[in-house]
């Protein structure tokens, strides 16, 4: 059976919810507790650690919008994995160590639509982004591999 595998594209974080989040070059996911330093961490359980696909965000630059990563507040962009399409309760293993529990398929945006949803009438964070729980921590950059682990 093939493993599907993508590729970490950009790592980010804030310190204030309902913000743009910044690309760092590294973050720590810290087990039952989230990404050290974002204002996420430890707060909500079942939302530690957000997951957006570059695909879903390469489909919003075609909408003629300016947009880079973390500017949909995800903490981590991913290529190559329909993120949208893996069911809760699926794990996923980062660099061959980190492991993240898939807890929630998107969200509904901040004030009745974030400032995307209000330039261009839709937004991918509500369909596409994914949730997760941190279940082993460690390390995580840009260019680390990432892989649905088999049950």
């Amino acid at each position: 059976m093939n493993v599907p595998k993508g590729k970490i594209v950009a790592v980010c974080r804030s310190e204030k919810t309902g913000e743009r989040k910044e690309p760092c070059p590294s973050v720590l996911l810290m087990e039952d507790y989230g990404i050290a330093g974002d204002a996420h961490a430890g707060e909500d359980t079942h939302r530690q650690v957000s997951l957006l696909a570059v695909e879903s965000i390469e489909k919003m630059k075609r909408k003629g919008i300016e947009i880079g990563y973390g500017d949909f507040a995800e903490n981590l962009a991913v290529s190559g994995l329909k993120l949208h399409l893996l069911p809760p309760g699926t794990r996923l293993c980062v660099a061959g160590r980190v492991v993240l529990e898939v807890t929630q398929i998107g969200k509904a945006c901040h004030n009745k639509g974030c400032s995307i949803f209000r330039q261009v009438g839709t937004c991918i964070m509500p369909k596409e982004g994914i949730f997760s729980r941190v279940i082993a921590g460690g390390e995580v950059k840009a260019g680390d591999s990432i892989e649905v682990m088999k049950k």
